[in-house]
């Protein structure tokens, strides 16, 4: 695909987008006060603006458009990707602006889920890849957004995958879009890191799960020998993901709602800061994306140990904070028994 500039300004015309976007986002939030407010169900603590996500968002439909007019990807493709994306995107979008059901979020995501499975059948796939693709798009999209709980979190390790999955896919129409999506999110970090000026919102971290499922749906087949290992960097997402959502299923609680309980969100919770937990899970990502993709063995090994020392720190940190809690429980249960005039135990 020609692109004016090469592969340095196509990452520099969208890590451009990506500041500028963010920045004008951000001016936007204020204005209509768009804000988050702290509460004891969000780990942050001062009032943020949201909606950040949005300079993604146009950093990729930006892209698509290129490829389109470059004639470098099929016209169904960009129909079916594109309006998916509009549709993720644009509930999203709205829900910032005024909270909407879960149930009609996840009605508008299935209904891009369905355009991803089409683009694929019309690809020549067969059904069940294009199962596998809606599936993928439903639980990305939503993962993504379960995971943005923290400053910096979802969007550097979208970076972080979106680069991988741009090398794997190279020289493909698809690493561009993935190039376009990594140089927007570095672009948005800066407003994220250390401290949250903006968060992505429920537009940018919906269709940042949206663009990763596209992108690995269509890595090319022989990026790989053993395909599946594609999966491996998201691997900690979706096993804090599906643990967490899966206990809360079990105790019966209101799992769609905002809560403290994954495990990125309790070490938070016990090291007061967000920044240190953002780069330590940007780190262990780090490790198995930096394997050679012929290092079959050592990529898998890595990949396991990396997510089950997640799941077992998150069992001891989460023991610590429920005997903390319990002890401050009793303290409180012992000071409701005495008198406060003669300082003895009422009976």
């Amino acid at each position: 695909m020609a692109i004016p500039g090469g592969l340095a300004g196509w990452c520099l015309a969208h890590l451009a987008i990506g500041v500028a976007g963010t920045w004008l986002a951000r001016r936007y939030a204020l204005h209509r006060e768009l804000i988050d407010q702290p509460g004891e169900r969000r780990s942050h603590v001062l009032a943020t603006p949201r909606g950040g996500g949005i300079a993604i968002v146009f950093s990729a439909a930006l892209a698509l458009g290129w490829m389109a007019l470059a004639n470098a990807i099929p016209a169904h493709w960009i129909a079916c990707v594109g309006t998916g994306l509009a549709l993720v995107a644009g509930i999203g979008w709205l829900d910032d602006h005024r909270p909407l059901s879960p149930w009609s979020r996840l009605a508008v995501q299935a209904m891009a889920a369905a355009l991803v499975a089409v683009a694929l059948l019309l690809d020549g796939r067969g059904p069940g890849t294009a199962v596998l693709g809606f599936a993928t798009v439903m639980v990305l999209a939503n993962v993504w957004n379960f995971m943005d709980g923290i400053d910096g979190l979802a969007t550097s390790q979208a970076l972080l995958v979106a680069l991988a999955w741009a090398w794997l896919a190279w020289p493909g129409p698809i690493a561009w879009l993935l190039l376009a999506v990594a140089a927007a999110c570095l672009g948005f970090l800066p407003f994220n890191l250390p401290r949250a000026r903006i968060f992505l919102g429920d537009v940018g971290s919906g269709s940042l799960g949206y663009l990763l499922a596209v992108g690995l749906l269509w890595l090319p087949v022989d990026a790989l020998h053993w395909p599946w290992l594609a999966w491996l960097p998201l691997s900690a997402f979706l096993v804090d993901a599906t643990l967490t959502l899966s206990l809360r299923i079990l105790r019966r609680e209101r799992w769609w709602t905002p809560h403290l309980q994954h495990a990125y969100q309790r070490w938070t919770a016990m090291s007061g800061r967000h920044a240190p937990v953002a780069f330590a899970s940007l780190f262990a990502r780090l490790l198995p994306v930096a394997e050679h993709p012929d290092a079959v063995a050592e990529t898998v090994v890595c990949t396991i140990l990396v997510t089950w020392i997640s799941v077992g720190m998150t069992a001891v940190v989460s023991r610590r904070l429920d005997i903390a809690r319990h002890r401050a429980e009793a303290e409180l249960r012992a000071m409701a028994r005495i008198d406060p005039l003669t300082g003895l135990l009422n009976r």
